[in-house]
């Protein structure tokens, strides 16, 4: 006799630890790496920083352009021969970068650790969680954000401990190893196939003719999608530039640079507190007030930058939280506004402007910088967040016949 394929599945914990390892790694060897190895590489080889950082750039830029392929092929294959790929190309795009003694090779490998990324952050891992677990899904994707919180967190000094001992091109031959030897057999080994899951399987307890939470249909459908992509894409400028740039910021309010460093890593903290909070009480209200919540709270911070509010760390504080729990929303409202039919694709789709936002963004902030000073940039960072809030108040109106759905939890 057959077994249950819904028997023999991984558990959702052993699927989303195993994510959780592999975002970690993915962030912490690519998004995360020129913070600690650009000044490396730009003393070491004689290239200007800025072409440097700009690798980085160049890969958000090819990873939001295979987005929505990369949605698509979630959708048809499942998340596993994605993940899989996409450990082999940062892998390969880090080697590459390790042996680079050029700036086209260097800038090449960018171009292949973007695919990688593409096909490998946290976009990739929602769709997969959502191709997964269908509207079940929330929960699951609101625990993976919570490992990948702690990406700068453990691969910085990993960064700095491997530039120390072993220098740039090291760091980066042992971030390729951890891609193949870590990330790819996880994928390979503990991700089911779509073949074993049952996406509308009830949790525990739930009755099989419980009716399915709203969805949108029709004109609100397409609606909804402009005004969420639109808000993602904004939320995507406002905290690469911020991201980039926050230090420049904190100077400018009169912070000499290591009180400057110390007050910043207030972000991180922050955003994992408030996904904490979130997940303990998300269950309990609609994402789309997670997301109201979180353009709230980064318009809130940065409007405190700009007007010079005495208490810094209040200021970074709301921001972190406002950018921590935007990416569970992120994840999580397009599952719960459009149904899990199609959702890897849209968020390929969602992924493809807000990646070219963050990789434009940095590059507008120091033309900001540089013309106006900080000042001129915060003030454009104010206007976006606060244009945000306009935008996610249009996206309330247009989601609320969704607004009464239950929220179901992962067994």
């Amino acid at each position: 006799m057959a077994s249950d394929p819904a028997k023999t599945q991984p558990s959702p914990r052993a699927v989303i630890s195993a994510l959780g390892i592999t975002q970690i790694l993915a962030w912490g060897s690519s998004f995360y790496l020129p913070a600690v190895l650009a000044q490396p590489i730009a003393a070491d080889t004689g290239w200007s920083l800025g072409w440097v950082v700009g690798g980085l750039s160049i890969g958000l830029l090819a990873a939001g352009l295979v987005a929505p392929r990369v949605g698509r092929t979630i959708d048809r294959k499942g998340g596993r021969p994605v993940l899989i790929g996409s450990s082999v190309l940062l892998g390969s795009g880090l080697a590459t970068l390790g042996l680079a003694h050029s700036l086209p090779i260097y800038l090449a490998a960018w171009l292949l650790m973007g695919v990688g990324m593409g096909a490998g952050l946290y976009d990739a891992a929602f769709a997969t969680l959502g191709r997964l677990y269908g509207k079940q899904a929330r929960r699951a994707i609101t625990t993976l954000t919570l490992w990948g919180g702690f990406a700068s967190t453990v691969c910085w000094p990993l960064s700095a401990y491997l530039v120390e001992h072993l220098g740039w091109r090291g760091a980066c031959a042992v971030y390729a190893a951890l891609q193949i030897f870590i990330s790819l057999p996880l994928h390979a080994f503990v991700l089911p196939g779509i073949g074993t899951v049952r996406p509308d399987t009830k949790p525990s307890g739930q009755s099989s003719d419980a009716p399915a939470p709203a969805v949108l249909t029709d004109g609100r459908r397409t609606q909804a999608f402009l005004l969420l992509a639109t808000v993602l894409t904004l939320g995507a400028m406002t905290a690469s530039m911020i991201g980039v740039h926050l230090l420049t910021f904190l100077q400018s309010r009169g912070l000499e640079l290591a009180a400057a460093v110390g007050l910043g890593a207030l972000v991180g903290p922050s955003q994992v507190g408030a996904r904490v909070i979130e997940m303990a009480f998300g269950r309990h209200y609609h994402p789309i007030w997670t997301m109201v919540a979180s353009v709230t709270l980064v318009a809130s911070g940065v409007i405190l930058l700009l007007v010079g509010f005495p208490i810094l760390a209040f200021a970074l504080a709301l921001y972190g939280a406002g950018n921590g729990i935007g990416s569970i929303a992120k994840g999580t409202l397009p599952l719960a506004l459009f149904g899990p039919s199609g959702y890897a694709s849209l968020m390929g789709k969602l992924a493809m402007p807000s990646l070219l936002a963050q990789a434009l963004s940095p590059s507008i902030g120091a033309i900001l910088i540089d013309v106006g000073g900080p000042d001129a940039a915060l003030r454009v960072l104010s206007g976006l967040a606060c244009l945000n809030l306009a935008f996610v108040g249009l996206l309330w109106v247009v989601s609320r016949p969704t607004l009464a759905a239950k929220v179901v939890r992962l067994p």
